[in-house]
This record gives structure tokens, C-alpha cells and sequence, in this order.
């Protein structure tokens, strides 16, 4: 979720053309005598094939990630031996990987499986290389309503779900409970809104003696990943086209009201001692909630475990707070989610493809995946697992973020912004974050330049792709 992109998005503006263009060519497939390039096949494709059907499944996890991503796949190699095999491979950090999906494309040797990020959603329905997760639902009669409803609507395009959600997080805010109780605050009453959360931070921030600063009241790391958070929490869009979920975002609408009052109430913070400027870098950020520098601190689900952990002092979590305790909105899901590739792959590759994927999300392997890497189960029957529960119930701070996505309502808001530079479109908020810090330009003018500079990159991407 938190990677680089600047090479991913010069990549999406400036090379999708042959990507769009190359689709179209017919596979020649290798299992199931040739396939046409967007179709689902049925489970029959493996019983005609010959031998053990191989795919390749490209994955950027990382640690303790990776570890129990490979014992998911060991378990199904297991449990599909002498018919599939799952040939999982790191490829990077997630642009790293588009970028590798891309020139892929062009030799024409896509993996049969690859796990894109969030924001690599547009960028995959544009290249025209996936056959759509809803084809193979159908096909089987798959029980898409066990997917959470929130995570479905993220990866779901015109009602249809485009890829297959995996690893999908959330944001929280994260407490330092005993810096809560020094200042004669109770951390089980945490701020809902950011006028709340500003007064909370004077009171929580600590001086030494020579009057220089212990702690902050406050501190994240300057990621536009939490203004869209923001926005979607009160209920504005990001892009326009209701977030491009009714048409092809064409511009971005991060400038709003909204944009600006997150923007300044972010650079007020910071302006006044309240809060940290630890950068761009998100490990700097996490490194000082841990040490108990930052008293509250915005982050990811994903995190969760390994602040427990690493953490000197009992961690708290609490809901993401709204722009105003009145909003009505809700977080955006972050993560990734896995796309079979189409073109270049017989049907028993695409159906040994569909049949990882499925075992994938199915309640079993998502409670071992959620209590194994702190990621949120993509199938709410997972939360149903006694492991999970008694995982849960040793790390009741995640009970937060289950409370969250429940109260969640889907909408256009929730959904996300679907641009096809929007690697670009978070660097540019980041950036005027940094501006409005500085006092060069006030949050309006620093978010309205960042959107008018945007505006040729969507311009050139939405050409490319017609």
C-alpha cells in the first residue's frame, strides 16, 4: 500500500497504448488447445488438460507476509498435487511489479496470477489483460455475498467484480493509552472528528524542562493515502464521475472544501508544535509512535500486530476520525487483489488460476491469513473461525477495525477513486501537505495547483487507453 510510484506512473502515462492495443491478439494456450482471451473457462478445462497443470503467481509480500503467503500455497499445491502447481514469485514492491506485469505484456508472458494494489485497479481494466473474477463467479456460481461488502465494492466496476480482493487493510487511529492517562485523559473516549482530535493533541503534547518537545499530541507520516481516508470519511469525492465509478474520471476534485479544511488543519498542527513533521517516510513515522514520541498517530491494519509488539507501552486503537463528527462517510479499503491473466494462457491455466484464487479467500485460508499478517479477511465468514476469534480476542484492538467496516455503508465516497494516475494524484497532495506546512501557499491554492498540474497526466492516460 505505502510503496514508490513515481515509476508507475510515468508508466501508466506514457505506456499503455501498446499494452491497450496488444490485448486483442488471440492465445494460443498450452493445456486446453487455445482460449479465447477473456473468457472463464469451467473446471472441466483441468480435466482435459494433460499432465500437471503450472501458472506463475506474482505476489510483492515481503517478511513475515511472505512467509505465510508461501504456506498457503504450499497447502494448495498439497492439496491439488499431480493436477496444479502454483509457482509463487516475488516481484517487488507493488509498482515494482505493474511495472514488471507491463513489459510482460509486451513479450507476451504474463503470469498466470498477479496481486496489484489498490490504486493499480484502472491501470488493470485499461491494459484489457485480466479475465474479470465476476466471469468466473458466474461460471461457478460463486458466493460473491461472502465477500465483504465494502472490500466487493472497492474491486467492483459497474457491478462487476474485476479481480479477486486478497490483502485488504483499513485505516485506524492508533493511541499511546499511557500517554492518554499522564495527561488525565481517558484513551477509551478517543477523538472522532479533527477539531476533537487538534485539542486532544495540545493537551497530550509534552515539554521538558528547557521547553523542548517530548512528545507530540500527534504525528503521521505525509501520505495522501489519509486525505483520501478523510474525504471518503465525509462523504466527498476525489475524482470526479462519483469517484470514476459512473464514467472515466477526468479530473481530480481533491481541491474541495473538504480537501482544504484536512490540509490546513493538518499544517495548523504541525505550525503550532502540536503535531510531528516526520516527512514522507513512513517508516520514520512508525518508528516514532513506537518510541512514544507521537502520542496519537494515523496508520494502517496492517500494522496492527507489529505495534503491539514493538511498542513500549500498551497500544489503543480507535476508529478513523471524520472531518466533522456530523460526516457520515466511511474509510476507503486499501491492499490489493489478485487478476488472472487472460491472453497468452490456455484454459486449464486460467481455471488453475481461478481455483488459487478461491481457495485464497475461502474462510479457512483467510483466518489464517488475518491472525497470520494482521491484514482484514476479504470473506466475512472468516471472522467466524475460532482461531480467528480467539486471535481477536488476544489482540482486541483489531475488534475496532471489524466494528469500523461494518459500520461502513458502501457508496461511490467508500469506493475509492478509480484514475488511472492516481500514483500521481497522491504524490501532488503530498506535496501541496508539504507547501501549506511551509507557508508558501494556503491549503486551497497549494491542493487547486496540485490538481491543475494533474490534469494533463489523466488527459494523456485517458487518450491512451481511448
Amino acid at each position: 500500500m505505502k510503496k514508490s510510484a513515481r515509476a508507475l506512473a510515468a508508466l501508466l502515462v506514457a505506456g499503455l497504448t501498446l499494452t491497450a492495443c496488444s490485448s486483442g491478439d488471440s492465445d494460443a494456450g498450452s493445456g486446453s488447445g487455445g482460449s479465447s482471451a477473456d473468457t472463464a473457462p469451467g473446471a472441466q478445462a483441468l480435466d482435459q488438460a494433460t499432465g500437471v497443470t503450472s501458472i506463475e503467481f506474482w505476489h510483492s509480500m515481503t517478511g513475515k507476509n511472505a512467509e505465510v503467503l508461501t504456506g498457503l500455497v504450499a497447502k494448495f499445491n498439497a492439496a491439488h498435487q499431480g493436477k496444479i502447481e502454483v509457482k509463487a514469485q516475488f516481484q517487488g514492491k507493488y509498482d515494482e511489479l505493474v511495472t514488471k506485469y507491463k513489459a510482460s505484456v509486451q513479450q507476451k508472458a504474463t503470469p498466470a496470477v498477479a496481486q496489484v494494489y489498490d490504486i493499480g485497479t484502472r491501470f488493470m481494466i485499461d491494459s484489457k489483460q485480466a479475465v474479470p473474477a465476476q466471469a468466473f463467479a458466474d461460471k461457478d456460481g460463486y458466493p460473491l455475498d461472502d465477500l465483504d461488502p465494502n472490500i466487493r465494492n472497492y474491486y467492483s466496476v459497474g457491478g462487476k467484480l474485476v479481480s479477486m480482493p486478497f490483502n485488504s487493510s483499513m485505516p485506524l487511529l492508533y493511541l499511546n493509552t499511557d500517554a492518554f492517562k499522564e495527561a488525565g485523559l481517558d484513551p477509551a473516549k478517543p477523538p472522532q472528528d479533527l477539531a476533537e482530535l487538534g485539542r486532544l493533541a495540545q493537551k497530550l503534547t509534552k515539554k521538558d524542562a528547557d521547553g523542548k518537545t517530548v512528545r507530540y499530541g500527534f504525528g503521521a507520516a505525509i501520505y495522501g493515502w489519509f486525505v483520501e481516508q478523510l474525504l471518503a470519511e465525509s462523504g466527498t469525492m476525489y475524482c470526479d464521475h462519483d469517484n470514476g465509478r459512473g464514467d472515466k474520471a477526468g479530473k481530480a476534485v481533491f481541491d474541495s472544501t473538504q480537501g482544504a479544511q484536512i490540509v490546513q488543519w493538518w499544517a495548523d498542527l504541525v505550525k503550532g508544535g502540536y503535531a510531528a513533521n516526520t516527512g514522507r517516510v513512513t517508516d520514520d513515522a512508525q518508528a516514532a509512535f513506537k518510541a512514544g514520541t507521537v502520542a496519537m498517530h494515523l496508520e494502517s491494519t496492517g500494522v496492527l500486530r507489529g505495534y503491539t509488539e514493538a511498542a513500549k507501552f500498551p497500544v489503543g486503537t480507535a476508529p478513523f476520525p471524520k472531518v466533522t463528527a456530523a460526516d457520515q462517510g466511511g474509510p476507503v479499503i486499501g491492499g490489493a487483489s489478485l487478476w488472472i491473466s487472460g491472453p497468452g494462457h490456455s484454459d486449464a491455466e486460467k481455471r488453475a488460476a481461478w481455483e488459487l484464487e478461491k481457495f485464497l479467500a475461502a474462510p479457512e485460508q483467510q483466518a489464517g491469513w488475518h491472525t497470520g499478517t494482521g491484514y482484514f479477511p476479504v470473506n466475512r465468514k472468516a471472522l467466524d473461525d475460532p482461531k480467528d476469534k480467539e486471535w481477536v480476542a488476544k489482540y482486541p484492538q483489531f475488534q475496532t477495525a471489524i466494528d469500523q467496516l461494518k459500520a461502513t455503508k458502501p457508496s461511490p465516497a467508500t469506493a475509492g477513486c478509480l484514475l488511472g494516475v492516481m500514483p500521481q494524484a497522491r504524490k501532488g497532495v503530498e506535496t501541496a501537505i508539504e507547501q501549506t506546512i511551509a507557508g508558501s501557499k494556503t491549503a486551497q491554492q497549494a491542493l487547486s495547483d496540485a490538481a491543475k498540474e494533474l490534469q494533463p497526466a489523466i488527459e494523456s492516460y485517458n487518450s491512451s487507453v481511448g
